[in-house]
């Protein structure tokens, strides 16, 4: 069982690393502004698309992709060799709706101002697919001075605020997935979470102490809730815990 928990989280750690190393590749079906230049021409683009498929799979999935599959999920653990400290959650959480919703608001109305939608392009923005890659209206050069850019701005936050902070205060794809889970929590339909036995329970903090995004697990199992909207469902309480207090569930 042990050797099972361990190989859990190498394998999900590999994953969100694999994918950071694949982000030049992958950016601009994760960006915010290929959307909003997709809404402006009325073109359904690969970003729109992805985060279109987030929120329906955090409906059954809650913030799984976070925990297990986000490029800047992957670099923000990287970082955690330099700065491993706890972050304040409710000091950055409230940071990236402020992001979100002008965002949000700006490309529906430049959706509705072309006409609405009426064009798929999945790979706009790309050469041959690929995201960091020049073409005659954009130099390599600019291609990558965006992608040092966002990179640099979550690297620069986890190193000097926390762990995985950049996840905290300004992942505009988040909130898609946390008004999923919302969702889903006011239907109480079957989905993806996390269950405790709070009688098993030492108080040992381990999983707490391993929660990537600083949360409080200890107080959650406690309280027999392990609802939280910043929960990414990585497992790493579950494996963390000795007594197997915590788990998995449907």
């Amino acid at each position: 069982m042990k050797t099972m928990k361990s190989n859990r989280q190498q394998i999900r750690r590999g994953i969100i690393i694999a994918m950071f190393l694949l982000f030049p590749i992958i950016m601009n079906y994760f960006s915010p502004y290929v959307i909003i230049e997709g809404a402006s021409q009325g073109i359904v683009n690969g970003s729109l698309i992805v985060f279109a498929g987030m929120f329906v799979s955090s409906l059954f999935l809650g913030r799984l992709w976070c925990g297990w599959a986000c490029p800047a999920g992957g670099l923000g653990e990287i970082a955690f060799l330099v700065n491993n400290k706890p972050v304040n959650g409710r000091k950055l959480d409230w940071i990236k709706w402020l992001i979100w919703i002008p965002w949000i608001s700006l490309i529906i109305w430049l959706a509705i101002s072309a006409g609405g939608y009426n064009k798929v392009d999945f790979f706009l923005l790309t050469q041959n697919g690929i995201s960091i890659a020049g073409d005659a209206d954009r130099p390599i050069l600019f291609a990558y001075f965006i992608y040092y850019i966002v990179i640099g701005t979550f690297l620069i936050l986890s190193i000097t605020l926390g762990r995985r902070a950049g996840c905290h205060a300004i992942c505009w794809m988040a909130p898609f997935m946390i008004l999923g889970r919302k969702i889903r929590n006011l239907l109480k339909y079957p989905s993806l979470q996390l269950k405790a036995e709070p009688e098993k329970c030492t108080d040992c903090l381990s999983c707490t102490r391993n929660c990537p995004m600083s949360l409080d697990v200890n107080g959650m199992v406690k309280r027999g809730d392990m609802e939280n909207t910043e929960c990414i469902l990585c497992g790493n309480c579950v494996d963390s815990c000795s007594k197997s207090v915590i788990r998995y569930s449907l």
